[in-house]
């Protein structure tokens, strides 16, 4: 195995069953094509959100986590093209991620990316970022706070 530096794990040993591959790379980072799933080993429990890791630029990494823990869900629908960019076979080998970040305009908290969700194939590890031209009715909220 070997190692990579990263910003916020220092170097770390690459698995080769933890690397994802982006064919066309993530918005604004399509130069970034293999990225390596991180967590945190010393949590007791099961990790919520991972970090990938660029392999290729060690300075860019994105904390992702299943839109589930969050307490929503997407119904996607993927294209030949997508298909076959993932060499998916299986639909229950398909994975959806969102990636989090900091808002600017907030004094703490994290928000999720919903418009543009990561679509990751177990099996080949391969993944995709799935670009939403609208959110539609089919995202389903379910662990709100207030009663609505």
């Amino acid at each position: 195995m070997s190692k990579v530096k990263t910003f916020l794990f220092g170097d770390v040993e690459v698995n080769p069953d933890l690397v994802i591959e982006f064919p066309q790379g993530l918005v604004n980072f399509e130069s970034n094509k293999k990225f390596l799933l991180i967590h945190e080993t010393d949590v007791s429990a099961e990790p919520v959100s991972f970090t990938l890791q660029s392999l290729d630029d060690p300075n860019v990494a994105f904390q992702i986590i299943e839109p589930a823990a969050l307490g929503f869900t997407y119904e996607l629908g993927l294209n030949d093209e997508e298909t076959t960019l993932l060499k998916l076979d299986k639909p229950e080998d398909v994975v959806v991620v969102v990636v989090l970040f900091k808002q600017q305009e907030a004094a703490s908290g994290l928000a999720a990316n919903l418009r543009a969700p990561l679509i990751l194939n177990t099996k080949t590890k391969r993944g995709l970022q799935k670009v939403l031209t609208q959110l539609r009715p089919n995202v389903v909220l379910s662990n709100l706070s207030n009663p609505a």
